[in-house]
Order: structure tokens, then C-alpha cells, then sequence
């Protein structure tokens, strides 16, 4: 599974030795260029691929204000989009594979769960990231679990529930302990991710999404997570790997 696209992810899955004949699918927590940008450099790089299946690629539905995950894939790569030539991929005259995007409800709170297949199941649950439609995602591999929170300031309290039991609970560090006004409508805070990582006895949390608001503060941000989850804690880079 890949989650979110942002920029330099196409590179990153090169240096990993990953490429898209590897891939179940795409899943996006959100349509905002930072988990977006590098769709076009992903598939562009795939041409002459030997995948022979669709890729199928999940994200929000469209709300008020907001587009569907298919619409803005007509708007990116569609016939009379920005990338034109690389419309074949949503149809299947695509050189290579078909790209199959398909919308999930990313509002109210109902869990979606209609993707399996005899190794995995994964399920997406909408959470409040500001102004813009976003999800959580659960992936289910066997006996183990992953939860992708992506970017949420957790005002619906959904998550708690959504990753109940999770090996890895994997959340977007963008904000300090000591951020305030409008960014908080988008993020969480550490003590937040805390709390929530503590509630759903989360076995251990992985800090993504790290930015200069939050890089230099880990120690700060890890006293505020502490007060109240005492698991394994991981601040992400680029490229390290963890074992379940």
C-alpha cells in the first residue's frame, strides 16, 4: 500500500526498490498538494510498467466547497486536464495499466470498509482536518494493523475507536505543543496524539509529517506524549523502515 503521494514520494519508492507493479493500491487521506503532488511524477514514471491489473487509488468523496478524489483526477491527468497525455491511465487504453479512482465518503461518521482481498483488509473513517475533506485509513494484514490518522485535529473524537488495538499508529507531527489559533483546526497537538495513542492502547506511534514548526522540539513534543502514552515512540525520516 502506498499512502499519500507527496512530493518527492515517486524518488523515495525508487531508492526503496519499490515500484508501482508492487502496489495494492493508493490510498489518500486528503487532496491537499502535500499529499497530492507527486501523482503525476508516480505514473509518468510508470509507463511501460509490466503491471497487467488496475491500480486502484482511494480517496475522499466530494463535499461542500471540495471536489471528489475522481474529479480531481479528470482535473490532473483527464483529457482536458492539466496533464493530457497521461490520460490513457483512466481508461483502458492506458499503455501500461488502468488507474481505477474510486470516492469514499469523507463525511458524518460512518467506517467504510469494502476493500479485501485474502491477505488484507483496509477501512477509512472521516475525521476533521479544517475546511478540507480528509480520512483515516486501517489497513489489516493478518493478525497485524496499521492506522494511517494522516492529518486531523480530532474534533470528531473518532479516532480513538478507529485505532483501537493497532500495532503502529501512524500520525502527522505538524504543530508543537504550543501552537495555537488556525492551525489547530487542522492538527492535533502532541499531548493530543498522546492521549488518543493511549486510549486505543496503541503497541507503538510513528511521528510523520514533521516540519520546521515541530523539528528541533522533540524532546518538548515526546514530555507531552509521555504525560500520557507510554509506548514506543518514533520520529520518523525519510526512508527508515520498523518491523511489526
Amino acid at each position: 500500500m502506498l499512502v499519500d503521494v507527496g512530493s518527492g514520494a515517486a524518488l523515495r519508492l525508487d531508492e526503496a526498490g519499490v515500484n508501482v507493479d508492487d502496489l495494492d493500491a493508493v490510498l489518500l487521506t486528503n487532496l491537499d498538494p502535500h499529499t497530492t503532488a507527486d501523482i503525476v511524477s508516480l505514473l509518468e514514471g510508470s509507463i511501460g510498467s509490466e503491471r497487467a491489473t488496475p491500480l486502484p487509488v482511494f480517496g475522499p468523496a466530494t463535499g461542500i466547497g471540495s471536489v471528489s478524489t475522481s474529479v480531481f483526477f479528470e482535473r490532473l491527468i483527464g483529457e482536458e486536464g492539466a496533464f493530457p497525455q497521461l490520460a490513457d491511465f483512466l481508461t483502458f487504453r492506458s499503455r501500461g495499466f488502468k488507474v481505477s479512482v474510486r470516492d469514499v465518503a469523507a463525511e458524518g461518521h460512518r467506517r467504510w470498509s469494502r476493500y479485501r482481498t485474502d491477505d488484507i483488509v483496509f477501512s477509512a473513517v472521516p475525521v476533521n482536518y479544517g475546511d478540507t475533506l480528509a480520512l483515516a485509513w486501517r489497513l489489516d494484514i493478518g493478525e497485524f494493523s496499521i492506522v494511517f490518522a494522516g492529518d486531523f485535529n480530532n474534533a470528531k473524537d473518532v479516532m480513538t475507536d478507529f485505532a483501537e488495538g493497532t500495532d503502529a499508529l501512524i500520525v502527522s507531527h505538524a504543530i508543537a505543543e504550543s501552537s495555537r489559533g488556525a492551525i489547530r483546526e487542522r492538527f492535533a497537538i502532541p499531548s493530543q496524539l498522546g492521549r488518543i495513542a493511549a486510549r486505543a492502547d496503541a503497541r507503538m506511534m510513528v511521528l510523520g509529517h514533521r516540519t520546521s514548526r515541530t523539528l528541533g522540539l522533540e524532546s518538548i513534543s515526546r514530555a507531552a506524549i509521555e504525560e500520557h502514552y507510554d509506548g514506543p515512540l518514533v520520529f520518523a525520516n525519510e526512508l527508515e523502515c520498523w518491523g511489526l
